[in-house]
């Protein structure tokens, strides 16, 4: 019983000194809007605050460009435009689709040529104005 007893108690021992290097962790915070905005953990401290530092794009910005119409679905609200380099996002000469309002396509046939603004969105673009020239 004696050999039992300090096995047992090494044991526990052993136990508790393997545990006081350890890190107590936080209790976890309950759900819910004040809990959504706060970090779960330092690295997500970390990460903000390495982000905060940096340049960031806003999420959408405006460009201008120049082109030729090549094709109009007013239904869909599409045209279609073979366009000049627009810099402002970073796209060379090309032939592309976009978005539009219907109403902006009175007055604009295949084959004219046109300037138009863009309002850039996640890699794509919207036509906000077009006009012939």
């Amino acid at each position: 019983m004696k050999t039992l007893s300090l096995t047992l108690a090494a044991l526990l021992a052993t136990t508790s000194l393997a545990a006081c290097g350890r890190k107590t962790e936080a209790p976890a915070a309950p759900a819910g809007p004040a809990s959504a905005a706060a970090p779960a953990n330092a690295n997500a401290n970390a990460n903000a605050n390495a982000m905060a530092g940096m340049d960031m794009a806003p999420a959408d910005k405006m460009a201008k460009g120049v082109g030729v119409v090549k094709a109009i679905d007013k239904a869909a609200g599409t045209i279609t435009l073979d366009h000049q380099a627009i810099p402002e996002a970073g796209w060379p000469a090309m032939t592309m689709g976009f978005k539009i309002a219907p109403a902006l396509l009175d007055g604009v046939a295949v084959g004219d040529h046109v300037a138009f603004d863009l309002k850039l969105h996640d890699g794509a673009g919207e036509v906000t104005a077009i006009h012939r020239q």
